[in-house]
């Protein structure tokens, strides 16, 4: 069968979207709660913790990769893509996961990984739904417009009565054709089951590809490690470099052999403004120790 898209292609659209800037963002997050990574009451040491993070990150960007992936396919597949950032009747900005025009339908996809939501959860995710509905009508009528709820992962459906029931009555009240989708039968839909099948083929290929558990030595590639963290906030690195318990029990874990932190001791150095100035004698202090 032919292939819809080269496996280099889609390998590096998961990678960039999963991998590229999680260090930068695990420091972040770092940064804003260093107590959630250390102190006697809690059962992890700080590597644990971080890893559990990375893993979290990991997780959430595997839906926004997947929504890149879908995307190129609907593209490939001929259809039209449309403005993903609306705005409501109260003025505030919408963001829908995938919105297209396809044989003179405008098609929009709000779009998940699982179906695992607790009650509260699911009932704000309807909410958000029906706000992008009203938005969409809005912008595009009702006639020539089609809503689908996506769950990507067919294997876990613990709402699906709830969403099928609402998304009924929403349906019978707004005069709009929407549904419920899971898995491959999205696919189905639009006729596009082989795009489905290729999807699982290169996911199964990709994660042979990827490490068992991700690495948080971020000195095993200092130069790379330097490149995507070097131009965070200032405010980041003041917090991060502000306790020595901090310092010694978090960024160490982090950068054990010291390579990266010496990279970015280098880049505050040559920087012209003062909180550069500062943050270069407190690193360099917390080198010496």
């Amino acid at each position: 069968m032919t292939k819809q898209m080269n496996y280099e292609y889609f390998k590096k659209i998961f990678n960039e979207t999963i991998f590229e800037k999680s260090k930068a963002d695990l420091l972040e997050k770092i940064s804003n709660s260093p107590h959630r990574y250390i102190g006697l009451f809690r059962p992890t040491k700080p590597k644990a913790k971080l890893l559990q993070n990375l893993l979290q990150s990991h997780e959430i960007r595997f839906g926004d990769a997947f929504e890149k992936i879908l995307e190129e396919y609907l593209m490939l597949k001929g259809c039209k893509i449309l403005q993903k950032r609306i705005e409501s009747d109260n003025k505030e900005y919408l963001y829908i996961d995938q919105c297209f025009q396809k044989d003179g339908k405008i098609y929009f996809i709000e779009q998940k990984v699982r179906d695992d939501h607790d009650s509260s959860k699911k009932r704000g995710q309807i909410d958000n739904y029906e706000k992008k509905l009203n938005a969409l009508i809005k912008l595009y009528g009702e006639s020539d417009l089609v809503g689908i709820f996506y769950f990507i992962d067919p294997d876990l459906k613990k709402n699906k009565n709830y969403y099928s029931s609402e998304l009924k009555k929403m349906q019978s009240d707004y005069s709009v054709d929407l549904h419920l989708f899971y898995g491959r039968s999205l696919f189905e839909f639009f006729g596009f089951s082989d795009v489905w099948d290729e999807i699982i083929e290169y996911l199964q290929m990709w994660k042979r590809e990827i490490p068992e558990l991700p690495e948080i030595n971020f000195d095993l590639d200092a130069w790379l490690t330097f490149e995507e963290i070097k131009d965070l906030q200032p405010l980041i690195y003041r917090k991060l470099f502000s306790k020595e318990e901090i310092f010694n029990e978090i960024v160490l874990t982090l950068f054990p052999q010291k390579l990266t932190l010496n990279l970015l001791l280098g880049y505050f150095q040559k920087q012209e403004k003062s909180i550069y100035k500062s943050l270069a004698e407190r690193l360099s202090n917390l080198l010496k120790k």
